[in-house]
């Protein structure tokens, strides 16, 4: 700015009577226009006054304020919560939301905002029902339990459950199983806040039923065994099965509770996946409480299912945190639809997706990732050269940790003397900056794109995004 230069900005009043500025208002609403324009005006003074912007004739700096409050609404309009491509490997990402919902699923929820639901009344006697009743049927068909009930996470399914039944008393658990999950969730940790206390027995690697006896005492109110999520322990180890606990608890009169994390309805084996203990074994191995969470192998919404005898439950349902902790109308809405699909085991496959995303052969997304290789290496140039090669995925969220799918996708390396500093950290940052983020992995110096998780309508999404990558 020169030395004596008038400087003049336009007026609110100006910028609001802009034809472009009420195109504004009349989407974003007067107030936060005006708080825009305010601001970008407040700015553009201050860059003046610094010595660094000027204002140009009037009319410009009209046009030119205007449209810098447009791209300001439209950051500030636009949602936190975004839909991304996940081919990192991991199906059931728990920072990616985890399971992906059926179709069917998807359809229930959209009613359930649009309509008010029979979430707490009784449509057959006209008086206040309760909202389990929804499912409990279902849960019960597809688990052999006496009853059910539903929170909104497994955390929480266990944290209730002990609170419930044992608050000022023991709670006997092996060394072996005091798992943490992500966000340092440690199963100590739950006890405490649940009041219980926890009795370790046994050692890191090697318990024994003798240890559990041992452990039994006139303060004990249950034995509990928790699914290892997230590792496995090999070598000298031992571990005490649910069928030899159960009759030692039935000989001290003490519940047995199982903590199954992921919790799958079916036998995975059956899909040509690692076994998992299902809900309905552990109950058949006389579980009287079993918990799982909704949104891993079962592949519906976030919650937390806890399963068993029907006077557990009862009391469980008491406790005045089942109200705190229960959940709403739109987690039912996509749980029931999803247990529905389990009534026909032989098209589970193709109808549930995570199931799906899980069984797909590495065959199909060998050929997906030839078909994209010619059009993703025109989109990044020659600073970079992408291959289709075999790689493994994962399960994810603590599920059979140590078991891996044999997989295929697209695999980036630097071009041999590309002068770009951190080439993959940049195009990572650049796929993670596309109007619908691409989230990959990046080991062995190359970054990696699994396409266990690239169907359908996914696919053609994602290639109708790569010329924004060559821009």
């Amino acid at each position: 700015m020169t030395t004596g230069q008038t400087v003049r900005l336009p007026s609110v009043d100006r910028i609001l009577a802009d034809a472009a500025c009420q195109a504004l208002v009349a989407e974003y609403g007067r107030v936060q226009t005006l708080a825009c324009a305010r601001a970008a005006l407040a700015e553009l003074r201050a860059a003046m006054l610094a010595g660094t912007g000027t204002a140009g004739e009037e009319g410009a700096s009209i046009a030119a304020i205007v449209a810098q409050m447009d791209e300001r609404l439209q950051a500030q309009s636009r949602s936190h919560l975004r839909a991304v491509f996940n081919l990192t490997g991991t199906v059931l990402h728990t920072n990616l939301g985890r399971a992906l919902l059926p179709d069917a699923a998807v359809q229930a929820v959209v009613e359930a905002l649009q309509w008010p639901m029979n979430l707490e009344f009784d449509l057959d006697t006209g008086k206040r029902g309760d909202r389990d009743d929804l499912v409990e049927e279902l849960l019960r068909e597809l688990t052999g339990a006496e009853a059910a009930t539903i929170v909104n996470n497994n955390a929480a399914a266990v944290l209730l459950m002990l609170n419930t039944l044992a608050q000022g008393r023991e709670v006997i658990v092996s060394r072996g199983e005091l798992v943490e999950i992500g966000g340092a969730f440690r199963i100590p940790d739950v006890m405490t806040r649940a009041g219980a206390v926890l009795r370790e027995v046994g050692s890191t690697n090697r318990t024994h039923l003798a240890d559990y006896a041992n452990g039994v005492n006139e303060h004990t109110a249950l034995l509990m065994k928790v699914h290892c999520s997230n590792y496995a322990i090999t070598g000298f180890t031992k571990s005490v099965e649910l069928d030899a606990l159960v009759p030692l608890a039935a000989q001290h009169a003490i519940p047995t509770a199982v903590d199954l994390g992921s919790g799958t309805l079916v036998d995975l084996a059956q899909f040509g996946l690692p076994h998992e203990t299902t809900v309905r074994e552990t109950i058949a191995a006389g579980a009287d409480l079993v918990t799982f969470s909704g949104d891993k192998l079962l592949g519906g919404p976030q919650c937390g299912v806890i399963v068993g005898r029907a006077d557990l439950i009862a009391k469980i349902k008491r406790n005045p945190l089942k109200r705190a902790l229960r959940v709403g109308k739109l987690t039912l809405a996509a749980l029931e639809p999803v247990l529905q699909l389990y009534r026909a085991p032989d098209l589970l496959a193709e109808r549930l997706t995570t199931l799906r995303l899980l069984t797909r052969p590495a065959a199909a997304m060998r050929g997906q990732a030839e078909d994209l290789l010619a059009l993703l290496q025109a989109a990044l140039g020659t600073a970079y050269v992408v291959t289709a090669e075999a790689m493994r995925s994962q399960i994810g969220s603590g599920a059979l940790p140590v078991d891996q799918l044999p997989s295929f996708g697209l695999v980036i390396r630097s071009a041999p003397g590309s002068r770009l500093s951190n080439p993959l950290g940049v195009l990572e940052q650049r796929l993670r900056a596309l109007p619908r983020p691409v989230i990959g992995r990046i080991g062995q110096d190359a970054l990696w794109l699994d396409l266990r998780c690239l169907e359908g309508a996914h696919e053609a999404a994602f290639i109708a995004q790569l010329g924004e990558l060559s821009a």
